[in-house]
């Protein structure tokens, strides 16, 4: 029999990975409030809903979660629910989302029918009619590159031909401030263990946030297929608010890893660890807001009175749960 030492450095990372982990962060616009869990055992009691939790030192306790409040629940590695529990979850219009470590993928989303389609018609009405989409495209290239970046009346190829060279000069300038000469961004599936480490850690750095901006987009209610600027893929809203950030967070990672033993590994590790990416969430949320609406005050009505408003083609949303008999002619 063989008996294998592990180093210390695997061990204590074993053991961060495997401790159990319940982070709430506070409310932001809409009252959204994001609760993240990993490592945990989530039930339901005659009291409510409770978070099991066993350690070596303190045994197993219960926390118990405030779902009313809770807008969205991240369940990450190492979770498990009862459906006593989702139904609770489900029932005080909780978005319940399956998640990697930290938030850095994003599996799976049950979303309540309490779940108002506020945003996603916002999304759906400025995506379908060109002057409005051309609208938010721009909006997103200014939130990038700074407000008037974008010349008035500019088309959406020019908006991707200035994105092309504005990414282009930060590659060079990254690439000097490293000094590890000409750098060409390539990613082929195909080919992956022939590119070089910066490419490798921008690949697997991207893949984290796209993880956490589809969550953010489900929470909200949004549909991760209707891009404004990318187009023909279920992911192609997720690509365009993830662009917003990578400039700022995947970008500069990369290129720090570019002589890292393991350039994906470290770059997923620098996004989980301090469950960095989840605290992005409440951004995330409040900056597609005001892409979609932003004139529009963020306002939430209270869940105990909110009804189901009725459409019309004249008058816009009118309020559910009314009788207009007296209207018909």
């Amino acid at each position: 029999m063989t008996i294998r030492n592990t180093p210390p450095a695997a061990s204590s990372a074993r053991r961060r990975l495997a401790a159990p982990t319940v982070a709430m962060l506070p409310r932001v616009a809409d009252s959204l409030s994001f609760l993240y869990l990993d490592v945990v055992r989530i039930l339901q009691d005659d009291t409510g809903v409770c978070a099991q939790i066993t350690t070596e030192r303190r045994g197993t306790e219960l926390v118990y979660l405030p779902t009313a409040a809770l807008s969205c629940v991240l369940l990450g590695p190492g979770t498990s629910i009862t459906a006593r529990a989702l139904t609770t979850l489900a029932r005080h219009g909780t978005t319940v989302l399956a998640t990697g470590s930290g938030g850095v993928r994003c599996y799976a989303a049950i979303t309540p029918d309490s779940l108002s389609t506020r945003w996603l018609e916002h999304q759906a009405r400025a995506w379908a009619d060109d002057t409005q989409r051309l609208n938010v495209a721009t909006r997103m290239y200014e939130q990038r590159f700074g407000p008037g970046s974008a010349p008035s009346g500019a088309t959406l190829a020019q908006l991707r031909g200035m994105e092309g060279q504005r990414v282009k000069a930060l590659y060079r300038l990254l690439a000097q401030q490293h000094r590890i000469g000409r750098f060409r961004r390539s990613y082929d599936p195909a080919s992956w263990d022939t590119q070089d480490p910066v490419n490798l850690a921008l690949s697997a750095a991207n893949t984290c946030l796209y993880g956490i901006v589809h969550a953010a987009i489900l929470a909200l209610g949004c549909s991760p297929a209707l891009g404004f600027i990318h187009s023909g893929n279920q992911q192609a809203f997720v690509y365009d608010i993830a662009d917003l950030y990578k400039a700022e967070l995947t970008i500069p990672l990369a290129f720090s890893l570019h002589d890292a033993p393991d350039p994906e590994a470290q770059a997923r590790r620098s996004f989980r660890d301090g469950l960095r990416l989840f605290k992005l969430m409440p951004r995330i949320t409040t900056d597609i807001q005001r892409l979609l609406a932003p004139d529009e005050p963020v306002t939430t009505p209270d869940p105990d009175e909110e009804l189901v408003d009725l459409w019309d083609p004249v008058s816009g949303p009118i309020a559910g749960g009314t009788n207009y008999g007296t209207d018909a002619p």
